[in-house]
């Protein structure tokens, strides 16, 4: 007598029992896989398939009834054994491995306890940093940054109620069972936290020569991830292609969008107006005021001019003093007459005046 019956219709709709003939099969492997899908509820093509050991096409195959009974038998310890280890292990998932916020909104890092037999498991959670991970949730408090700021929700989830850039950092789950086989899992999750640029620092130049280079910068460090810049003049944002743009086409510049610069190769005429920069990232975007860059001309024959009337004025100058000093007007004036000098008198020495002018004799009058 068969396993089973393949029973099929005819033309006439009227179904017919077939028998499969029987037939020598491989002999079954205690160490056949068995899907874990068959724990829950195997259906009647799959047992075939592994009773059999052949696709379900070739059922008219399988073996008699005392074999089939055995090999039944074999496979229901298997998935027997199966499903127990599988109920008696701990195992975790996660609902988003690569959260996002913005900063000063919420987040749930999802932590979901698949299957477990401790009816109380201890879960723990910890902030993977370079300096080592660090407790965030132990022994059911809030802890670390997070102590004001989160709260766990069961059976293992952390929901952070006021994120911060600081917060930006890899979480790791940790749930230990110890009435269950397998005791231990975990489970990693990376939490980045987006930051809005604030207003960028712009430098623009106030005036530029014609045909001169120029550079425009603008900087902003504290949005997270890094800013990405535009600029803009005169309220139109400014191509990173000149050529793409018939306002900008006579143009020549290189635009930087990663790090915020503006650079003129060569200044002309249409380059003067308004220029102000926009820093944005996916949090936020911000933006400076406008400044004006002005262009004008470099005049070469009035340079010139104007150095050559410089050094006529200083040579004219130079020889006036010259001619002056030849003309004595810088020297002192001369002494006129007979001029001399009273030589001074001693102590104690009486001078008298001779006739002869000029001629002194000495007075003879001491007094002891």
């Amino acid at each position: 007598m068969a396993l089973w019956e393949v029973v099929s219709e005819d033309e006439a709709g009227e179904a017919h029992s077939i028998t499969p003939p029987l037939s020598p099969s491989p002999p079954f492997s205690l160490s056949h896989s068995v899907p874990a899908s068959l724990c829950l509820s195997p259906s009647p093509p799959q047992l075939c398939e592994l009773l059999c050991a052949r696709p379900v096409t070739h059922t008219e195959h399988c073996i008699d009834s005392k074999m089939a009974k055995a090999r039944l038998t074999c496979l229901l310890a298997l998935l027997t054994t199966h499903c127990v280890l599988t109920v008696l292990a701990v195992e975790l998932k996660t609902d988003n491995a690569s959260p996002w916020t913005n900063e000063f909104d919420k987040i749930e890092l999802s932590c979901v306890i698949e299957s477990i037999s401790t009816l109380r498991p201890r879960v723990e959670w910890k902030k993977i940093t370079v300096g080592g991970p660090s407790y965030v949730f132990f022994d059911n408090k809030i802890m670390g940054d997070l102590e004001n700021r989160a709260i766990f929700r069961e059976p293992a989830s952390l929901l952070i109620l006021n994120a911060t850039r600081s917060d930006t950092a890899k979480y790791r789950c940790e749930v230990t069972a110890v009435n269950d086989q397998k005791s231990f899992d975990e489970t990693v999750i990376d939490l980045v936290v987006r930051v809005k640029p604030v207003v960028p620092k712009c430098f623009v130049p106030k005036s530029v020569p014609f045909g001169k280079p120029a550079e425009l910068s603008c900087v902003e460090k504290e949005g997270f991830p890094d800013s990405q810049y535009q600029w803009f003049k005169n309220k139109e944002e400014i191509p990173d292609d000149p050529k793409s743009s018939l306002k900008f086409f006579n143009s020549s510049y290189i635009l930087n969008a990663e790090k915020g610069t503006l650079k003129f190769t060569a200044v002309r005429k249409e380059d003067a107006g308004e220029y102000f920069c926009r820093a944005k990232n996916d949090a936020g975007q911000a933006e400076c005021l406008p400044q004006k860059m002005e262009v004008f001309d470099l005049d070469l024959v009035g340079i010139l001019l104007g150095v050559l009337v410089v050094v006529v004025v200083l040579l004219c100058i130079t020889v006036g003093i010259c001619c002056a000093y030849k003309k004595g007007y810088f020297s002192s004036q001369k002494q006129t007459g007979n001029n001399y000098k009273v030589p001074a008198r001693g102590d104690g020495v009486d001078y008298v005046r001779t006739e002869d002018e000029g001629d002194f004799r000495h007075k003879s009058s001491f007094v002891i």
